[in-house]
């Protein structure tokens, strides 16, 4: 009998080899991120809603119906705000220096704007009461005036400004710097001030750099602790804030208090992020 030749084994193409180890390490990447994510963002958020639903929705929503924590969260809200609208003009006036102009000590001012990065807020907070104390750099002339900076709003505020620097100018930065000026010298060709340049040319294109910035502001605000705790002291009723609120609650162990106003704070601040994004890509 005479054999039949086998037949050769086809070799897979090296091309399709390729092509399958890239969809699975793209496979694999994703789930790693998509688990990073969820270990850091997800997981905390179902533990505060595990623990602020620990004894009920009632015994939730009466501790979030509680006097002191209202006064908290209306002070944060106070602090925020102001320190938004702080950022909004000076943030805006940095970034609009360091794009537009030439001047010595340019790299040292756009450096700085990262040091609220690099320092501890609670440094921030002991470094304020060196200043404002009363047996600070400034205290006893504050005193003889009858103004009170540390352990009162107007220390707390100055904590949270520094914390909060860098967030507007860092998102406008960009911007500008992309945005360039010969659509500006255009309209100042046509006769258009100053103001008129910056609210009809130059504003519509920084739009969503604002946002941006004044979400991460209002948002790093509303979570701000080691700062105001040092420089405010966390006076019940006075000088505390959310945060302040929930770090007392944990220690006198009320939970399910401190678990609910943590829950808020989180999704106060996943909403605003969010809902900035989600508003951008649908003008897009």
């Amino acid at each position: 009998m005479v054999e039949r030749p086998s037949r050769p084994l086809v070799a897979p193409r090296p091309g399709r080899l390729s092509l399958t180890a890239d969809v699975w390490r793209r496979r694999i990447a994703i789930g790693v991120v998509m688990a990073y994510a969820a270990l850091l963002i997800l997981a905390p958020l179902a533990a505060l809603v595990v623990g602020a639903l620990s004894e009920g929705v009632r015994a939730s929503l009466a501790a979030l119906s509680q006097p002191d924590l209202l006064a908290a969260f209306w002070r944060t809200i106070y602090i925020a705000l102001i320190t938004v609208g702080v950022h909004v003009v000076c943030g805006t006036a940095v970034a609009w220096v360091i794009v537009r102009h030439r001047f010595p000590g340019r790299r040292l001012l756009n450096g700085l704007l990262d040091l609220p990065f690099a320092v501890s807020p609670v440094v921030v907070g002991y470094m304020l009461l060196l200043i404002f104390g009363r047996t600070g750099v400034l205290g006893p002339a504050l005193s003889a005036l009858g103004w009170r900076v540390a352990f009162a709003m107007p220390g707390m505020i100055l904590a949270t400004l520094f914390v909060t620097l860098p967030f507007m100018a860092r998102e406008l930065i960009p911007v500008l710097e992309e945005f360039g000026v010969e659509q500006e010298q255009a309209a100042a060709t046509l006769g258009a001030s100053s103001w008129q340049t910056f609210w009809l040319v130059t504003f519509p294109a920084l739009r969503w750099g604002f946002v941006y910035g004044i979400v991460l502001t209002f948002a790093r605000a509303l979570g701000e602790f080691g700062a105001v705790l040092v420089v405010g002291g966390g006076v019940q009723g006075q000088t505390e804030t959310a945060t302040l609120y929930i770090f007392r609650a944990l220690d006198q162990r009320q939970y399910v208090g401190a678990y609910s106003a943590a829950l808020v704070l989180g999704l106060i601040s996943l909403a605003l992020v969010v809902g900035s994004d989600f508003f951008h890509r649908k003008e897009k």
